[in-house]
């Protein structure tokens, strides 16, 4: 088996933390905003109870199609249609929980809390938490300010975009710990994406 078929299309922030071990104990794994599963793969064909939720209903029967597929014992019902600011699990219910170039959406900044709020609540003391989002880190003088928190980016889309001291007091306020220094990958001066890694205790 080659390395793609083993991980699929993953981001490959994400297979750096599963490389480094941190993700290897867990038994249940959610994706907030999954879209069709791409980074969904590795842990359904490692046997983890695997759980998604997109607004996108379209994506939602990829990923239940791709789940099927990879992974025949996982529900089909784990995957749902819903807001990532409203997910419907029990308080404390998944392991590791991942939300890849979702929390950007975000309207202003009381969207994003709720939105990092809800898939917090969702996670157990002691899991981890992997965010990639986008930023305002190292382009700062070439972002334009809208409102309510949303920039223009040189790449002419508009992201809600954070900086090191947002997520700094973030993690603060929620009680967690950087496990990974935070990272920003500066995209040819066009964006920033940052990924953000938590535990929480």
């Amino acid at each position: 088996m080659n390395l793609k078929d083993q991980v699929g299309n993953i981001d490959i922030y994400l297979l750096d933390q599963i490389l480094k071990g941190r993700y290897e104990n867990g038994q249940r794994v959610l994706d907030a905003g999954c879209g069709g599963g791409r980074n969904l793969t590795y842990f359904l064909k490692e046997g983890w109870d695997v759980y998604g939720v997109d607004k996108s209903a379209e994506a939602v029967v990829a990923i239940q199609r791709l789940s099927k597929e990879l992974a025949p014992s996982n529900l089909s019902t784990n995957f749902r249609v819903e807001s990532v600011e409203s997910l419907s699990f029990e308080t404390n219910f998944f392991d590791v929980v991942i939300c890849n170039a979702v929390l950007h959406f975000a309207n202003n900044p009381a969207h994003f809390e709720a939105m990092l709020h809800s898939i917090w609540r969702v996670l157990k003391p002691g899991g981890h938490l992997f965010v990639r989002l986008a930023s305002n880190i190292g382009l700062e003088n070439r972002m334009i300010a809208l409102k309510d928190g949303q920039f223009l980016l040189p790449d002419e889309s508009i992201r809600f975009l954070v900086d090191e001291n947002l997520l700094i007091k973030y993690t603060k306020e929620l009680g967690g710990e950087l496990t990974e220094y935070i990272k920003t990958t500066n995209v040819q001066g066009l964006r920033c994406m940052t990924t953000w890694c938590l535990q929480k205790r």
